[in-house]
């Protein structure tokens, strides 16, 4: 009875340490300061491939400097960079068993300006039968890092042009995917393809604070610093006199939010596992940013993954509470929510299951890969009025709220952070 008396006082003493340090360091008056700098209108919306983004990331690398993390690699540098090609068609050509099959029913997805292969080139030739879904079968065997003819279903001939979008950008790559529409399984085949490239550069900004006994166990804590730019007109086509899309809560909040985790854990300095927060940038794309990050990463060693996104305004029950995507999905929403008890902060289960959040946002690489990585939101996706559009402003925002969910993930995710606790994995068995 003594050792169990004990050990609820230790509890008790040390849920109010870490409580007292995160009440220290993680408040509204340094939130807001981090959100107005990221959402001003001198950031120019941070649209990937513009000025305003790179202005962004130096900024989020300045404090992740000021902090004290790591570099990663010990790099020197904040910024993982990357490049990504933007592809010009110029022609394709195919034929089946002598037989010419129309270009309209050839989609090539290459880095290589001029690509020919039959037969004897060494594609693995596989299938999309009908019923699959063609943009996840697709996006497989573009990652696959191997070389595929691949032969479509014709039930899919309606649909099968919007597969150019997935070659809109493209990371730089030895392999090439071919996409034929056919109802045929040729045993001789001839595709010749010709293209030119755009090389853009993109950089995700990462910072590192290593762990004292796992080091090579690892804890993400991530939100996308990227949005939608400056544009002179709403989707409908209404011309707008707020042309600066500042995407305070989309997400800037996010990011705000990784910032000021990188401060509280920096300043406890007791993390066993080693943590990684990462600003991910061309989310609003393609999720370029969180895919390049992702590869870069054995998904055996990184235990959990923390992506937060649009936490700047109420949930749909009020303060204090937000929710976990595919929360179902393992146990770490139980093991948050564990260690909130007495806090009065709820995680609750995404209720917006019909949209797919969890396979929408900067986690789902790495859940597709078994991680536990879950997004972590207030946004009512049913009624978020200012989504996506010029009035995503600093004004809209709750900025007491928003350090009440930062030191809520502080304090939750810290048996995750010592070791002490590790979630489940996604069960990826039945995804395709």
């Amino acid at each position: 009875m003594k050792k169990i008396s004990f050990l609820l006082v230790w509890l008790v003493i040390t849920t109010g340490v870490f409580a007292q340090k995160a009440d220290n360091i993680i408040n509204a008056k340094e939130v807001e300061r981090i959100e107005r700098i990221l959402s001003a209108d001198d950031m120019q919306g941070r649209r990937a491939f513009t000025p305003g983004i790179e202005k962004a990331a130096a900024f989020i690398a300045d404090e992740f400097r000021q902090t004290g993390l790591q570099t990663l690699q010990n790099s020197g540098t904040y910024l993982q960079s990357f490049a990504m090609l933007r592809p010009k068609f110029i022609s394709a050509s195919c034929s089946f068993d002598g037989l010419s099959v129309d270009s309209r029913d050839v989609i090539v997805v290459t880095c290589k300006e001029d690509l020919k292969l039959d037969e004897t080139s060494g594609y693995e030739k596989v299938s999309i039968a009908a019923g699959a879904n063609l943009f996840t079968e697709a996006r497989k065997y573009i990652n696959a890092k191997k070389n595929y003819l691949v032969l479509v279903d014709t039930s899919y001939a309606k649909t099968f042009n919007q597969l150019t979008r997935v070659k809109s950008q493209l990371y730089q790559s030895e392999y090439s995917t071919v996409f034929i529409l056919a109802a045929a399984n040729p045993k001789r085949f001839e595709v010749s393809a010709k293209h030119t490239f755009t090389e853009q550069s993109l950089a995700n900004v990462v910072g590192v604070l290593p762990g004292k006994s796992r080091k090579n166990e690892y804890v993400i804590f991530s939100g996308h610093y990227d949005h939608l730019g400056i544009m002179s007109k709403d989707r409908q086509g209404n011309v707008l006199t707020d042309s600066i899309f500042n995407g305070a809560n989309d997400d800037a909040a996010g990011t705000t939010a990784v910032i000021m985790l990188a401060k509280y854990f920096k300043a406890l300095n007791n993390n066993e596992r080693t943590l990684i927060f990462a600003a991910f940038t061309a989310e609003e794309v393609g999720g370029f940013g969180a895919t390049y990050f992702s590869r870069q990463y054995n998904p055996e060693d990184v235990k959990a993954m923390f992506n937060i996104e649009m936490i700047g305004t109420e949930s749909k029950w009020g303060r204090n509470s937000a929710y976990i995507t595919g929360y179902e999905k393992t146990d770490m929403g139980k093991i948050l929510q564990g260690n909130l008890e007495g806090t009065g902060f709820i995680f609750y289960p995404d209720p917006y299951t019909t949209q797919n959040l969890f396979y929408r946002s900067d986690n789902a690489t790495l859940a597709r890969l078994g991680v536990p990585a879950h997004t972590i939101s207030t946004s009512k996706m049913d009624n978020e009025p200012n989504y996506h559009k010029a009035s995503d402003e600093i004004g809209t925002l709750d900025m007491e709220n928003m350090a009440m969910i930062i030191k809520a993930i502080a304090l939750s995710s810290r048996g995750i952070v010592s070791g002490k606790e590790t979630p489940s994995r996604v069960d990826v068995s039945g995804l395709k």
